[in-house]
């Protein structure tokens, strides 16, 4: 193990965000690619005295409080995913991309509820909730959490789950972090070998019908579908249709789940919902289909490379009428939104059911989750982006519940509350038996 200092060849390394809004620029950073190299890293920042931080791909490096003054952990535990195919999991060292978990379940006819992009870390994702394009069928991710392996302060290796240190497991998922470097995940699949997937695009002027439309069918659709709709103002690319890029569109996407391979009645599922919305206005791009699971990752068209990004997140009730006249309001066409993308994400469903044997957080109790996000190149745009988060909140606040999902969060300085103050309350107790010297205590979200 090497401890880089700013200037050093792997500082850079150790440090690489995904969200280039909030850099990392803590004192010292190590890339860990074993267990006995994190035990070097906390001995390390015992010795001089360094509070600890930890990441992987830092997507969530602005949603949580800078890294100044400490040593970061990068993990990037060596290893390939393992699947046991008999108990249905699989094992993730830390620091592995969704993209891989994909690829090797795809093979056994197993799916996992990963999120919209490849790029996004395991460990960080399911232990900040995870909401994937399954979850209305199968739940938050994290409730598919199975094991987690960490180091705690003492350099101690534990093994948590059901059976094994239960408060600690429990606390873990979803408890907001601040228990050590977690450096392998175990995580239920299910059985998927093809879903119905895709976007439909259409002029932004026909998002007020559009969006009507969706909320209704939105009120008691199959748990086997869960979608998104999205107001996009997406930059001329040269990876991107012209169509897509003259003016707002608005966007429905998401994934059916084929239950036991049955694809036709996936595909009805998504005609259910489709032709209505494709009576309305003819589609400039349509691309839902039946396909394998990995095309999953690919409708949401999340970026591969950083880029700085500001944006914002609240867990919303039932609209009606009223709230899709606000939301379009301030993030439809001709709103002046600065924002690259507005979409509210279908809740309900398994979502909504709490899991007796899940962790401190284990469902969700809103109808809809509300992200916004723009590019922020200059200080002026960043500054433009957050003044339209607080526009959109106050324009939403008769919706909003005051509860959020942690791995959607965007920006430390924006209200979260996904925790009780008796939850926070038991988490903290279990942080203090297992950190009581407050080493990760700048982890804690």
């Amino acid at each position: 193990m090497t401890v880089s200092y700013p200037g050093d060849p792997g500082y850079d390394e150790a440090t690489q965000v995904f969200n280039l809004i909030a850099p990392a620029k803590p004192a010292a950073a190590v890339t860990a690619r074993t267990v006995d190299e994190v035990r070097a890293a906390l001995r390390h920042a015992a010795e001089e005295s360094l509070p600890v931080r930890v990441h992987t791909t830092g997507h969530a490096s602005a949603a949580v409080r800078p890294v100044d003054g400490s040593l970061l952990v990068r993990t990037r535990i060596e290893g390939e995913v393992q699947i046991d195919t008999e108990r249905r999991i699989a094992r993730v060292p830390a620091g592995t991309t969704w993209g891989a978990v994909v690829t090797a379940a795809a093979r056994h006819g197993l799916a996992a509820p990963h999120g919209s992009a490849g790029t996004v870390g395991v460990v960080g994702y399911l232990l900040r909730g995870g909401m994937s394009f399954y979850g209305r069928d199968v739940g938050l991710a994290v409730n598919s959490v199975r094991a987690i392996e960490l180091v705690t302060a003492d350099g101690e290796l534990r093994r948590v789950s059901a059976d094994q240190d239960q408060e600690l497991f429990w606390a873990l998922r979803g408890g907001g972090g601040g228990f050590g470097v977690v450096t392998a995940i175990e995580v239920a699949l299910f059985p998927a070998s093809q879903v119905v997937t895709g976007v439909t695009f259409w002029p932004a002027a026909y998002a007020p019908e559009l969006l009507s439309t969706w909320l209704r069918w939105c009120a008691d659709a199959p748990a086997a579908a869960t979608t998104s709709i999205r107001v996009m103002n997406l930059p001329p690319l040269p990876d991107l249709p012209p169509e897509l890029t003259a003016g707002p569109v608005f966007g429905v996407d998401g994934a059916v789940r084929c239950a036991d391979g049955d694809v036709a009645a996936g595909e009805l599922i998504a005609a259910e919902l489709l032709e209505p919305l494709r009576a309305i206005a003819a589609p400039v791009s349509d691309s839902w289909r039946p396909a394998p699971t990995s095309a999953v990752l690919e409708v949401h068209m999340d970026p591969d490379e950083p880029l700085p990004v500001v944006g914002e997140h609240m867990l919303l009730g039932d609209l009606g009428d009223e709230g899709a006249a606000e939301f379009l309001r301030v993030v439809g066409a001709g709103s002046g939104s600065p924002f690259v993308v507005a979409g509210l994400r279908q809740l309900g469903g398994r979502y909504a059911e709490p899991d007796p044997a899940g962790g401190v957080l284990n469902h969700l109790t809103a109808s809809y989750a509300y992200a916004g996000s723009g590019l922020a190149a200059t200080p002026e745009q960043a500054h433009r982006l957050r003044a339209h988060c607080d526009v959109v909140r106050t324009a939403l606040t008769p919706w909003d519940t005051g509860r959020t999902v942690p791995c959607f969060v965007e920006r430390f300085e924006q209200p979260q509350g996904h925790l009780s103050d008796v939850d926070i309350q038991a988490v903290d107790r279990v942080r203090a038996r297992v950190d009581p010297t407050g080493r990760f205590s700048g982890d804690v979200a």
